[in-house]
């Protein structure tokens, strides 16, 4: 258990560490531009961002994504996303929730975190390693009730474990193991990348087993096959590591197809979302809510109200490209004219 906190604790050092961080592909929204409205004949203080998340009203469309658990510094760290999620009425997701399930230290990851967010959709998080290990069914159970959450996040990383010393190998079974958790649970299931997208097929299976959203949670953001090989025990490890990258699904481009294939299946765009107009760019495209993880970390190392400044700041972002797109709704930015950049 020590190894695994370490290795959380080392996760955040290194996210956190300008100097550390891999420049990997892009997301794929820069090749996308709004076509600017002139005459945009709105208010802008008018333009109504709400949304819904299993049955709970959002004021803008977006989650605070699962970030940290398992280390001393996560219990701050939540508390801080939890007191802006409820400030300004966003969803929020937890870390993975395993160190707190098979330890006595749960970092936060309690009622407490409901009690300083009462209100908003609160989003339980496990690895599908967990899911289909021999408890996963009772450790999603207790993930969801701990914080008395709205629905359970399962994250895929695949290729993070590949490359992780120590890491889950074998992945047999994750897709029946996470069909059963459907059907044991009392709240929606979630099925997440962590940063190297989902294929079409992929979200095709999942969505046949009952998993109620997808966050595609593509390529362009945090590489974790980076992030593994600044932890590489060996350079033999590092080097299998770094070749990876830049591996995955662009987040724009997973966002793009599964919306195609799938146009009514509700999704979550996340993987490198930068500002207020990735945002924008990202609910035209097809995503129902849209996510940021890293770039929001450091502010949530410091207080609530610097989590809340940032993400008024992408609110306004978001609500000025509505406004100056033409569009008066999350319903009018969704058709709002698209084109590709020069």
């Amino acid at each position: 258990m020590s190894d695994l906190i370490q290795r959380k604790s080392d996760h955040l050092d290194i996210i956190l560490d300008p100097s550390r961080r891999v420049k990997t592909r892009t997301t794929g929204f820069e090749r996308w531009r709004f076509e600017h409205c002139a005459l945009p004949e709105l208010s802008l203080d008018r333009i109504d961002l709400h949304t819904a998340l299993f049955g709970k009203t959002l004021r803008a469309p977006l989650l605070i994504s699962s970030m940290t658990g398992g280390t001393r510094r996560a219990k701050s760290i939540n508390r801080h996303l939890g007191e802006a999620a409820q400030a300004l009425g966003l969803a929020m997701g937890v870390g993975s929730q395993r160190v707190a399930l098979e330890s006595e230290q749960d970092w936060g990851l309690t009622r407490e975190l409901r009690q300083l967010a009462p209100d908003i959709p609160l989003l339980a998080n496990l690895g599908a390693a967990q899911i289909a290990g021999k408890s996963g069914t009772e450790y999603a159970r207790r993930a969801v009730g701990m914080i008395e959450a709205d629905a359970l996040i399962i994250h895929l990383n695949p290729l993070q474990e590949a490359l992780q010393h120590g890491g889950d190998h074998d992945w047999r079974g994750v897709l029946a193991a996470i069909a059963h958790t459907v059907e044991a649970l009392p709240v929606p299931v979630i099925v997440k990348e962590v940063g190297a997208g989902l294929s079409v097929p992929v979200a095709r299976q999942l969505v046949d087993v009952g998993v109620a959203m997808l966050d595609i949670a593509g390529a362009g953001g945090t590489s974790w096959a980076a992030v593994e090989g600044e932890r590489a025990v060996s350079p033999q490890a590092r080097a299998v590591a770094m070749a990876f990258s830049d591996w995955g699904i662009p987040t724009a481009q997973a966002l793009t197809e599964l919306h195609q294939a799938l146009p009514h299946v509700p999704l979550i765009a996340s993987g490198g979302i930068a500002d207020g107009i990735d945002a924008a760019k990202a609910l035209r495209l097809g995503a129902d809510l849209v996510g940021q993880a890293a770039g929001v970390l450091s502010c949530a190392t410091v207080s609530g109200e610097a989590v809340v400044d940032h993400f008024q700041v992408m609110i306004e972002q978001l609500r000025i490209a509505c406004f100056c797109s033409g569009s008066g709704s999350l319903r009018d930015l969704r058709q709002a004219k698209l084109v590709p950049a020069e």
